[in-house]
């Protein structure tokens, strides 16, 4: 590996099964998600959508609203604790307290707090919406053959009474924090291993034949509310999620793991895959990664993958920035949505 140029990289998956082009595929996690389900949709492969925008929406806008990102409109799901509650609550399983967050006479969904920017005119008009969504997620598994989740994160923000668990901080974007309702959590490895073996045991019960792909975020923590410095919390963190990914697809022959995290953290990239700060992870190290997937799954070739980088959704902006010829070394890949940026305004 120290003699060899991290673009040309090849034979780091060696899967267990093998996508075709018919094969059905729902994604999910946090936001670095978003560029293998950019990727995915750009190749043509059948990515599950079960909540479209309305139509004449262009594809910005329809991001901004959370149309389009995933296979349901759900948002960012940064722990497997909140994919698990999201399951056991579209199930009649769980009723997730403090709910509804309002800001400036607008109310929020707080389970999917990104997908309204603006916020809905009431708290019954967000349970309305609600409602509606979890229908969605409750067919989600049924209409896959495929799931694909990225573990993002441990640290997560939980109502203290219920354990209810939030995408964000209360405050960041509504809601406000209260020491007494609400309380910060960091899961470790039994608890994320455990949490994910009863997600896909409820999955499994809709969709006995469902199989799942794993991959662990390569993003560092913007900030951490542990008592550890933020680079110590990232190490923790990621540590526990590669961990808990690999137990999983050792333990269960229809979970697998993408090791696109394993190329983009190694010491043999010299930091090359990586933002101007440190934060994201540039195009060029999306297409690496996505590379060696579709080298792995022959069944889903079709363009080259740096082209997917000026196809719709990709990180060419309107005025044409950011093309595949022509990008800005150091610049991060296309826009992902990702709540966790906001962080940094409260961190300085």
């Amino acid at each position: 590996m120290s003699r060899r140029s991290p673009e040309t990289v090849s034979g780091l998956w060696q899967p267990k099964f093998s996508f075709a082009r018919e094969t059905r595929i729902a994604t999910a996690g946090s936001c670095f998600a978003q560029h293998i389900s950019r990727y995915l949709r750009a190749r043509k492969a059948i990515v599950v959508d079960l909540e479209r925008g309305p139509p004449g929406l262009s594809a910005a806008n329809a991001a901004k609203y959370g149309y389009g990102i995933y296979s349901a409109r759900y948002g960012n799901i940064y722990t497997v604790r909140h994919l698990l509650q999201l399951t056991e609550e579209a199930l009649g399983r769980f009723a997730p307290s403090d709910a509804v967050w309002e800001r400036d006479g607008r109310f929020f969904d707080a389970m999917r707090i990104g997908v309204e920017p603006a916020g809905l005119p009431s708290a019954e008009a967000v349970r309305r919406h609600r409602v509606q969504h979890l229908a969605r997620v409750r067919t989600l598994f049924s209409k896959a053959d495929v799931f694909v989740f990225t573990l993002g994160l441990t640290e997560a923000w939980t109502h203290r009474e219920s354990g209810t668990v939030y995408p964000t901080a209360p405050g960041t974007i509504a809601g406000s924090y209260q020491p007494e309702v609400h309380a910060f959590r960091n899961f470790d490895f039994l608890e994320v291993y455990q949490d994910f073996v009863k997600f896909r045991r409820f999955a499994m019960k809709r969709n006995p034949g469902l199989k799942f792909l794993l991959t662990v975020s390569p993003v560092p923590l913007a900030a951490t509310a542990s008592d550890k410095h933020v680079l110590v919390a990232t190490t923790y963190s990621k540590s526990v999620l590669r961990a808990v990914a690999g137990k999983l697809a050792e333990a269960f022959e229809n979970v697998d793991y993408f090791p696109s995290f394993d190329l983009l953290s190694s010491a043999s990239t010299r930091g090359a895959f990586h933002s101007d700060d440190a934060r994201q992870i540039t195009e060029p190290g999306v297409e690496a990664v996505m590379r060696i997937f579709f080298e792995a799954q022959p069944g889903l070739a079709q363009a080259s993958v740096a082209a997917v980088a000026d196809a719709p959704g990709g990180p060419a902006s309107e005025k044409g920035e950011g093309r595949a010829e022509g990008r800005t070394p150091g610049a991060p890949a296309s826009d992902a949505v990702c709540e966790d940026i906001l962080l940094d305004a409260f961190s300085r």
